[in-house]
């Protein structure tokens, strides 16, 4: 359960602290945007993105088993934290949020990582779909402009009063949404190493300001947002808010660490090197609770983040470290810069991270799997849209290891790296 910092200070150099350097910037420039959009698409205030981004951030590269996982706030969470605030409001996501931390501890010091080698692939690859459409459908309010005054969590209910507002539509909106989803996928693809989100959302934001242009901006609609951390504080632990925000705390802890894990195992195969299971999952618990004591949301590693880090040169935990001082250091000194980000821009980067974490290349194979693991996967992510993510996962994990246990012959899982 040894950091694996600890190994890779001992033969530190000079050229590898450039590297990590370029690597941590990068990721930075990344993250920024998607933190803030992540936070607001949550039903959170934007700041807290940030909040967890450099606490959550800075805490799993410390203490985590990993060489090169970059950890913050992700898409995977949304869903469920939505649901938390919508429910107990942002002071019980607080107190769920430090819940999951000690669950995670409690999980690393049982050295309960490796059970993630237990759980089917068409679970994950069922959930993390539903996940997706979910924030997709979310994100449709902001891409076209359209004045609603509470978009319903349940999505069933989402769909026809998005609907029903279709009159307020605003051409403006969806141009610099569809405009920064161009611009995200261009730069990708010509510069595939160079931080093309926040080039783009800024370009069209930048255009809204210079021709003021009727789009929603997080300024008008959070206002000002903060250039330093809060204070930290213990949250209001009470017997009946335990009991209550139990449930939710336990979905949390699953979600941190199975997408930490499934990082880890990605970023094994990026940089032929070999994680630290517990270490990673005690590094969870020590992030979220963190996280939980500035205010901040769910933390775990980024997939998408911790592969932008490998392809830029990171490779050590230097890296994610630097990542995170350099959000606070931006959050510092450009706050009121946010402010003037478009929403509709935010709302494109989700829908294109929704797309990409859906993993569309792997659509076809999922044809030619075996009866089981479709209905598997089918079953999970219908449950996940329709349902909420704690029906969606005891189920699914309760089938697919009866499925498991009944067909001894299954091989290892190959997880690839998505473009989240």
């Amino acid at each position: 359960m040894k950091p694996k910092i600890l190994t890779t200070l001992q033969s530190y150099t000079r050229a590898q602290f450039i590297a990590d350097l370029q690597a941590g910037v990068t990721v930075a420039m990344v993250a920024i945007p998607l933190s803030l959009a992540i936070a607001i698409a949550s039903g959170a205030e934007p700041a807290v993105g940030l909040f967890t981004a450099v606490v959550g951030g800075f805490l799993i590269s410390l203490l985590g088993g990993s060489r090169v996982q970059i950890g913050g706030p992700t898409g995977a969470f949304i869903v469920v934290v939505y649901g938390v605030i919508a429910a107990h409001g942002y002071d019980g996501l607080v107190i769920a949020t430090f819940l999951a931390g000690l669950i995670l501890l409690a999980a690393g010091f049982l050295r309960a990582g490796n059970l993630i080698a237990f759980i089917p692939e068409p679970v994950i690859d069922g959930f993390t779909i539903g996940i997706a459409v979910i924030i997709a459908t979310s994100q449709i309010k902001d891409l076209f402009g359209l004045t609603l005054a509470e978009v319903p969590a349940d999505f069933l209910d989402k769909l026809p009063a998005l609907w029903q507002s279709r009159d307020t539509f605003s051409p403006w909106s969806l141009g610099i949404g569809l405009a920064t989803m161009a611009l995200i996928i261009a730069l990708r693809r010509l510069f595939p190493r160079f931080p093309g989100l926040i080039v783009a959302v800024a370009a069209t934001s930048a255009t809204v300001v210079l021709f003021n242009l009727p789009v929603d901006t997080i300024g008008e609609r959070f206002g000002a947002l903060p250039n330093h951390l809060p204070r930290p504080q213990l949250p209001a632990l009470t017997l009946e808010r335990i009991s209550e925000l139990l449930p939710a705390a336990l979905v949390i802890a699953f979600l941190a660490g199975v997408e930490s894990l499934l990082s880890a195992m990605v970023a094994d195969r990026m940089v032929n090197g070999r994680h630290r299971p517990n270490a990673e999952v005690l590094a969870q618990g020590a992030a979220n609770i963190g996280s939980a004591l500035f205010g901040g949301l769910p933390a775990t590693g980024a997939i998408a983040r911790t592969a932008t880090n490998v392809r830029a040169g990171g490779r050590t935990p230097i890296a994610g470290l630097i990542h995170a001082l350099t959000i606070l250091l931006v959050m510092s000194v450009a706050a009121p810069l946010a402010g003037h980000l478009a929403m509709p821009a935010l709302a494109g980067l989700l829908i294109l991270t929704a797309w990409n974490m859906s993993e569309p290349h792997k659509w076809r194979g999922y044809l030619t799997l075996r009866t089981a693991d479709k209905a598997l996967l089918g079953i999970t992510l219908v449950l996940t849209v329709i349902t909420d993510l704690t029906v969606a996962i005891g189920v699914g994990i309760g089938l697919g290891l009866a499925v498991r246990l009944r067909r001894r012959d299954v091989p290892e899982a190959e997880w690839t790296p998505p473009e989240r």
